[in-house]
């Protein structure tokens, strides 16, 4: 391995340290009580040493929020294999609601923080990775349904927003114990994916 390899492998491995010690601190501590200082203190680097390699803690959040998106998409690799795009209408629905509740820390970075979504805009990033990828893919199976004809046609984008918007508020309260107000603890995840196909098949009612 020659010395550029060295240093870049080694930069590599430093900032997956400080993306790391971020999410463990802000999981411990939350993520408005966190800052650089914290996370350099952590991983025994100065302040300095982090702005290196992040502007500052919305990008640490930006990053990490990309991170999160990665694990959502590979929960759904297996919907390929789904021939009928309804089915895997339902599936998507189920794997966000699973996501959600197993990841809520994640979660929370996603689709409810700020931060990212502030990067995004001040730093010109311009689009949001791997969060365009998992809305392109619920946008994509949507259209599909239309095509032929399983759901009721209207504009992609419409559709798209109702059924996240479903799923989300059902994820946002369930993190929150706000759904154990309506059934039973052990039945909470049962009726999240019910109330989900639920949405699905009023679709299909023109």
């Amino acid at each position: 391995m020659g010395i550029l390899e060295r240093k870049e492998k080694q930069r590599e491995e430093i900032r997956k340290m400080i993306l790391e010690a971020s999410m463990q601190l802000f999981v411990k501590e939350g993520f408005e009580n966190v800052s650089i200082r914290k996370i350099a203190d952590l991983i025994e680097y100065s302040p300095t040493t982090l702005y290196i390699y992040f502007k500052d803690k919305n990008e640490i959040l930006f990053h990490l929020c990309e991170m999160g998106f990665e694990r959502m998409i590979a929960s759904n690799l297996a919907l390929v294999q789904i021939e009928n795009p309804i089915d895997r209408l339902y599936l998507l629905g189920e794997n966000y609601i699973n996501f959600g509740l197993e990841n809520p820390e994640y979660y929370d970075l996603m689709f409810i923080q700020n931060a990212p979504m502030k990067t995004i805009r001040e730093q010109n990033v311009g689009h949001w990775p791997n969060g365009d990828v998992a809305l392109e893919t619920l946008k994509h199976i949507i259209q599909e349904c239309m095509d032929k004809k399983l759901i009721q046609s209207g504009d992609v984008a419409t559709i798209s927003m109702a059924v996240w918007a479903v799923a989300h508020g059902l994820v946002s309260l369930a993190i929150r114990q706000r759904l154990e107000r309506l059934v039973e603890p052990d039945k909470v995840v049962q009726s999240m994916h019910e109330s989900i196909r639920w949405m699905i098949n009023t679709l299909k009612k023109a």
